[in-house]
């Protein structure tokens, strides 16, 4: 065992920060070198180990981090339970932009992509849609401070790292952030249900385009929802009511890449 594989009992590991946690959440983290780093949780070396880990323990090495052992008990305490994988990298906080900046970008492309998260609480859906943001090339995200859930490690594992990539900003007042990508030229679109929606495909999407996904349950607030140029609702032909904000935002933003395609 080399001096940067060793294991240190829980009253050693440093404390402050946070643990990313899981194989790709953890590599891509390394890969977008946005966040400062200090020690990396690994199995125990072995020949014949995964390619993800081996990759993790040389740029851990490389980039002069602590690499250590850590019983699975100890693991799953640090990362509250979440399926780590054997992996989990101490860093600091999630790396939010300021609403500025965003707006910024906004000005800059006249086919930029705003999604708005409207109190979302549920970690697994904030990170399925900033997965599918990432992939639908969104220029940023914008999240409340208050009431909802920001960018945490369970929210990084759900998106499989891809949150790493995004620029997400925390802002005070939504209404006002909407507001001010409306100066812009920004057409902001709901997903809801009322006599107002109209049919998701019959929104245009072409140009500046903002994206608001409401909270599980409750939906877009009514100052937001009162602030959007247009509510777009998808079609449920089966037995259920709605599908979750995840999906819904990942169907809407490949709508939005196919217009702009066509």
């Amino acid at each position: 065992m080399s001096r940067h594989d060793q294991h240190r009992g829980p009253r050693e590991l440093c404390t402050g920060g946070e643990w990313i946690y899981g194989r790709n959440p953890v590599v891509e983290v390394l890969q977008a070198e946005r966040r400062t780093l200090t020690e990396v949780i690994l199995p125990p070396a072995e020949k014949g180990e995964a390619d993800e880990i081996s990759w993790i323990r040389q740029v851990a090495r490389q980039m002069g981090l602590v690499v250590r052992t850590e019983d699975r008990r100890r693991l799953d305490q640090l990362t509250h339970g979440g399926h780590h994988q054997g992996v989990a990298i101490k860093t600091t906080g999630y790396p939010y932009v300021g609403f500025d900046e965003i707006l910024r970008d906004v000005e800059n492309d006249e086919n930029a992509t705003v999604v708005v998260l409207d109190h979302l609480e549920d970690p697994q859906n904030i990170g399925s849609v900033l997965r599918s943001a990432c992939a639908a090339g969104v220029t940023g995200v914008i999240i409340p401070e208050d009431r909802g859930a920001g960018v945490t490690p369970a929210a990084v594992r759900a998106s499989a790292g891809a949150s790493e990539y995004l620029k997400v900003a925390h802002v005070v007042n939504l209404v006002r952030a909407m507001e001010a990508l409306k100066k812009v030229g920004v057409w902001m679109t709901g997903l809801d249900w009322g006599d107002d929606a109209k049919p998701y495909t019959e929104i245009d999407f072409t140009g500046r385009a903002g994206l608001v996904v409401g909270a599980e349950g409750a939906g877009i607030s009514r100052l937001v929802r009162d602030t959007c140029d247009f509510i777009a609702v998808l079609p449920m032909l089966g037995r259920i009511e709605s599908l979750n904000a995840g999906v819904a935002a990942a169907v809407c933003l490949y709508e939005m890449i196919r217009q702009r395609k066509k």
